[in-house]
C-alpha cells in the first residue's frame, strides 16, 4: 500500500493531514464514527509534532492482512523527547499547558498504540485503527436474524 507523508509545519498541515486520513478512512470503509476517531487520532499526534518539537512529519497507510482492513498513523519528529513516557501517557499532564488529554486519547482511541521516545534525538508514535469485522447475517427459515 502507499504512504502518504504529510510534513507538519504550520497549523494548516494538521487539517490537511485530517483530510488525507479521512480520504483513506473512508476508501476502506471505515463508518462515520470510526473516522471520527481517526481523524481526531491525526489531529492529536499532528498538533502535538507542533507544541511539543516544532515540526515533524506524519505518514498515513492502509493496512491489508488476510483477515482485516485498517489504518496507521505514525508521528515522527526530532524534537527533544519524552523523558518520561509514562507519566507523559497519563491524563491530565502536560509540559504545554493544555488539559494533557492528547496522547492517552490517541491510545484509548487507537486499536494498537506505541510511542518510542530517546531525550534529545525525538519521538515517534503509531496507531493503527482497524475495520471493525461485520457479523454475517444469520439465515433461519428463510428469516435474515
Amino acid at each position: 500500500m502507499e504512504i502518504i507523508t504529510c510534513a507538519i509545519r504550520w497549523e494548516v498541515d494538521i487539517y490537511l493531514a485530517i483530510g488525507r486520513g479521512r480520504d483513506i478512512a473512508s476508501a476502506i470503509g471505515f463508518g462515520e464514527i470510526d473516522r471520527t476517531k481517526i481523524e481526531i487520532i491525526i489531529l492529536e499526534l499532528a498538533r502535538n509534532l507542533l507544541v511539543h518539537a516544532g515540526n515533524g512529519e506524519l505518514q498515513l497507510e492502509q493496512l491489508c492482512n488476510d483477515q482485516q482492513q485498517g489504518i496507521i498513523v505514525v508521528a515522527q519528529d526530532r524534537g527533544p523527547g519524552i523523558a518520561d513516557i509514562e507519566l507523559a501517557l497519563c491524563d491530565g499532564y502536560s509540559t504545554a499547558n493544555s488539559l494533557g488529554a492528547g496522547l492517552p486519547g490517541v491510545r484509548r482511541l487507537a486499536d494498537e498504540f506505541s510511542i518510542a521516545s530517546q531525550v534529545g534525538v525525538g519521538t515517534t508514535v503509531r496507531a493503527v485503527k482497524w475495520l471493525a469485522q461485520r457479523p454475517q447475517p444469520v439465515i433461519s427459515r428463510g428469516y435474515v436474524l
